[in-house]
């Protein structure tokens, strides 16, 4: 062996070998986007036949569809492998081909009994690659002529992208003509997907690009505002409002997005956010008495989930205290149904909101309340009220009730306009002090 030379081992050849192809396939890449760049000349006119002859026109079959089931193969475009994405790539099928993925799933038949059965999901490299961000894996798939609006299984790359908040994928598959209006197997618009504070980015590309703000659901009707609404998303809300979104759009149920809103605030750590947000709503011109099919207002949900400062803002924007829906319960009917679940959220301020604003008797009957409050085993609250028992009213509680009487609806707007001390003031508007007065 020459003294300049020295021996290389199985793995050092075999790396060696890899990076040769990976250059040579770099390079034949850079010539290709060279030589696309280059302006071409026109064609000439083809010739036309002679008279008489009639013209043959040549139709070519479409090549067969690949189809992959594999699992390295996904997970290449799914990681964003670029080395491994440019080997798998030297087919020039694999750039459209049908990724097929087989999921066990519980299925229920007709014996009654659950089995395990196998089901077939497609998808595409592109939209493996769109769904998980990988900006510089989709690029690569759009420079080899990926089809943009392709929609294996139901979706296509942009309803992925938008899924997960990949705002330089959505730019680039927009770029590359896709559609901003398509629509997924289940009747969904790019826009409906974008459910997330990371997605917000992605909502304006689309929007810039053309999307129709009140696109609606198949099957649903409903619209991006709707489920931004529901989602208590804030900036998606007024990015919405100022595209001109419909306010008053309303669902298949008959709800519109207010009503989307009052329903999802059900964590107390989130009820700051759905507030903005159905300020927002209301502020465009949300009517809070509109009720859906089952004359649920915006006021029942809000009641629904105990959420005094939502309920204060509707009242005050003219929602009815009393209404009722299709099964004759009223808001505070929904607030009683919950009130073991939410012990800590201001129940009584929610209640005390509904009799400020026109809510009148909660209980038309004087035995049940007897009945209650004998079964009733609060001790300091029992004690009260049997210290209380043998007295009369005392003429300030006669005066309060008159005087709420007489201002009916206009309690909490009235009272506020008094001249009256602060403590007075609370007294009519039945502030908790702990006491029976």
């Amino acid at each position: 062996m020459s003294k300049d030379t020295f021996p290389f081992s199985s793995a050092s050849l075999r790396s060696l070998r890899l990076e040769q192809e990976f250059q040579e396939w770099d390079d034949s890449r850079r010539a290709l986007a060279r030589r696309r760049a280059m302006t071409r000349a026109q064609l000439p006119r083809a010739p036309r036949p002679p008279p008489g002859q009639q013209r043959l026109q040549e139709v070519r079959a479409p090549p067969p569809q690949v189809r992959c089931r594999d699992a390295a193969v996904h997970n290449t475009f799914m990681c964003g492998d670029m080395q491994g994405v440019y080997a798998v790539l030297r087919d020039p099928g694999m750039v459209n081909a049908l990724m097929e993925t087989v999921q066990e799933e519980m299925v229920w038949i007709p014996e009654m009994m659950w089995t395990l059965s196998s089901r077939v999901k497609l998808t595409s490299a592109l939209r493996l690659a769109a769904g998980r961000g990988h900006a510089g894996c989709v690029e690569e798939l759009l420079f080899r002529d990926a089809e943009v609006n392709a929609d294996p299984g139901g979706n296509t790359a942009l309803h992925d992208a938008c899924m997960g908040g990949h705002a330089a994928c959505v730019q680039l598959l927009l770029c590359h003509g896709a559609e901003p209006e398509v629509l997924a197997a289940d009747g969904g618009a790019p826009l409906h997907l974008c459910t997330s504070a990371q997605s917000f980015r992605c909502a304006a590309l689309l929007l810039d690009a053309g999307a129709d703000v009140n696109a609606r659901m198949r099957e649903s009707r409903l619209t991006p505002l709707h489920v931004a609404a529901r989602r208590g998303l804030e900036e998606h809300v007024a990015l919405f409002l100022r595209h001109g979104a419909d306010v008053l759009a309303t669902s298949r149920e008959g709800e519109t997005p207010l009503n989307a809103a009052c329903c999802g605030a059900e964590r107390p750590s989130e009820a700051g956010r759905y507030l903005r947000v159905i300020q927002k709503l209301l502020d465009a011109g949300a009517d809070p008495r509109t009720a859906g099919r089952k004359q649920h207002t915006p006021l029942h949900n809000a009641c629904a989930n105990c959420s005094p400062r939502i309920v204060e803002v509707l009242l005050q924007h003219g929602a009815k205290a009393d209404a009722a829906n299709c099964a004759g319960y009223t808001p505070l009917d929904c607030l009683l149904q919950v009130v073991e679940d939410y012990p800590d959220k201001q129940p009584e301020a929610v209640a005390r909101s509904l009799l400020n604003h026109g809510l009148k008797q909660c209980l038309l009957s004087v035995p049940t309340l007897e009945v209650m409050l004998n079964s009733y085993e609060h001790r300091s609250f029992f004690d009260l009220v049997r210290e209380r028992s043998g007295q009369p009213r005392s003429l300030q509680h006669l005066c309060r009730c008159a005087l709420r009487r007489h201002l009916g609806a206009r309690c909490h707007s009235a009272v506020g306009q008094l001249a009256i001390p602060a403590r007075v003031r609370e007294y009519l508007l039945l502030r908790n002090d702990g006491a029976l007065q």
